[in-house]
């Protein structure tokens, strides 16, 4: 699997094959035009409580909130469509989160990866 990952604001590349957003919500400023997606995918995304949770929370819950994500993602029936995908193409997960270190779609691309290898 190929699975990158990326802020949407970032520029599409052709490398990023096929272009997926995994945020619940639209983000700000970007157009679908320029956004350049092949699917959004809103339903990977934590879910809103866990979203607005850590959003209020010190960045010092960043491994209580990934567990929490874990557990969302293990019962997420979406997650099956996206690792059929990620399995017969380059996938580039696109977020709008300011924070390129602690954000959900790397706890997803590291989720998928893990799946991949069992």
């Amino acid at each position: 699997m190929d699975i990158r990952i990326k802020r949407i604001y970032e520029n599409a590349e052709p490398s990023d094959g096929k272009r997926i957003l995994v945020d619940r919500l639209w983000s700000r400023g970007i157009s679908k035009e320029k956004a350049h997606l092949d699917l959004w995918l809103k339903e990977v995304a934590p879910s809103t409580e866990l979203r607005k949770w850590f959003h209020a929370a010190t960045p010092d819950h960043w491994e209580e909130f990934k567990q929490h994500y874990l557990k969302e993602l293990e019962t997420n029936s979406a997650v099956e469509e996206l690792q059929h995908i990620a399995v017969e193409h380059t996938v580039t997960l696109l977020y709008s989160a300011k924070d390129v270190e602690n954000n959900h779609a790397i706890i997803l691309k590291e989720y998928l990866l893990s799946k991949n290898s069992k």
